[in-house]
């Protein structure tokens, strides 16, 4: 008998896309459930996620796991047999946990800053976040990817971010791939794999959610 799995998400979600990108890897077949976040959220939901009442949630076998990170983990534990995302070894499986963390705690914040903000507190909040991806790069070195030879935990992270740069990019006025060529080269080796590529968000339909929310929200 199949497994249940279902996934509520919001299709701009970098946090979504880390949970499709895992379970794509992996060849998990589930049910997707659009959840249209700017208007109402489900009832299906918020029952899921009674403490944030945020996406991704997903569903396996009627019980819900909530927060993207912990999903990823879960996924990798359940399905270990396919597509190992967590390395083996204790200590750098305790760095890929580090500097997801890091990718949770600080690009989040200052990416919202960059497209919501103007003159002082969008400058403050771009050098802030190239600074981030800076201490990133140092950390992917000569690597193709993060998680060495083939993409890892730490890659699918930070590459369903990939999805939002340009609108950063166009609202900023500045160049990402100037500032971190060598990261920005992995995430496009990310997005090749299909398992990946198929999993995130059109950067064109992201930029005009992004125009419709400002305006929406008398931002521009």
């Amino acid at each position: 008998m199949a497994e249940e799995v279902s996934l509520l998400d919001f299709w701009p979600s970098p946090f979504g896309m880390r949970v499709r990108i895992a379970l794509n890897l992996k060849g998990i077949k589930y049910e997707y459930k659009e959840e249209n976040l700017i208007e109402r959220k489900s009832p299906l939901l918020v029952e899921s996620n009674p403490v944030y009442k945020k996406v991704p949630v997903l569903i396996h076998e009627g019980r819900p796991i909530c927060e993207s990170l912990v999903i990823l983990q879960y996924i990798d534990v359940v399905w270990k047999d396919r597509f190992p995302l967590i390395p083996t070894d204790l200590y750098h499986q305790a760095q890929a946990r580090f500097w997801a963390d890091f990718v949770e705690k600080k690009l989040y914040d200052c990416e919202k800053k960059i497209w919501m903000n103007k003159g002082e507190e969008q400058e403050k909040a771009k050098v802030e976040f190239v600074e981030s991806l800076k201490l990133l790069e140092e950390q992917l070195g000569e690597k193709p990817y993060f998680g060495g030879e083939t993409i890892g935990y730490l890659d699918v992270t930070l590459v369903a971010h990939y999805s939002w740069f340009y609108a950063y990019e166009k609202y900023g006025n500045f160049s990402i791939t100037a500032e971190c060529p060598r990261l920005v080269q992995s995430a496009k080796k990310c997005m090749k794999i299909d398992s990946v590529g198929k999993s995130l968000a059109d950067e064109e339909k992201i930029y005009e959610l992004v125009m419709a929310v400002k305006k929406k929200m008398d931002l521009e």
